[in-house]
């Protein structure tokens, strides 16, 4: 879900402009994380934002995935798998927020996991460490953290999602 389909990044820059009062004006480095781009005074700020009951619940949807889903629906079976027992209180917020904003995908279409051991013909995920096991199609989301992996069928949006499995 997260970078694919809900955006954290731009919540994050939201809660520490609301904590610190300044502007974090990121320019992201491919390869690096987030918190590798924030002063050394908010490095923990990412974990704890994370770990914080509600924050996934009010993300805005990843420009273009709402109807992307609706789409590969008429073709695909389409499930939503998160790796959502990492942080705890998020299994609520990403619940309620696929109910809000995906409310034609079934509960049970939704899998929640730790390490996302499906079976599938097709993984869409901005982490390379899911994609390990899983022996159908991997097409790696662009994230700012993925930018520099090259060994993988790379989908910058999703138009380029549709484009090549539509």
């Amino acid at each position: 879900m997260d970078e694919v389909l809900a955006d954290p990044i731009e919540k994050f820059i939201q809660l520490y402009n609301r904590d610190y009062g300044v502007p974090l004006d990121l320019q992201l480095i491919p390869g690096n994380e987030i918190f590798e781009h924030v002063p050394e005074h908010a490095k923990d700020k990412w974990f704890e934002y994370i770990n914080e009951p509600g924050f996934f619940r009010n993300l805005t949807p990843i420009h273009g995935s709402i109807d992307a889903i609706r789409k590969l629906q008429e073709k695909y079976d389409v499930y939503i798998v998160s790796a959502a027992m990492e942080f705890r209180n998020s299994l609520i917020d990403k619940y309620d927020w696929l109910a809000e904003h995906f409310p034609f995908i079934s509960w049970k279409n939704i899998v929640f996991c730790g390490d996302k051991i499906v079976c599938a013909d097709i993984m869409i995920d901005d982490r390379v460490k899911n994609f390990a096991g899983f022996n159908g199609r991997k097409l790696l989301f662009t994230s700012p953290h993925n930018l520099l992996l090259t060994e993988y069928e790379r989908v910058n949006n999703w138009q380029e999602v549709l484009d090549k499995l539509l």
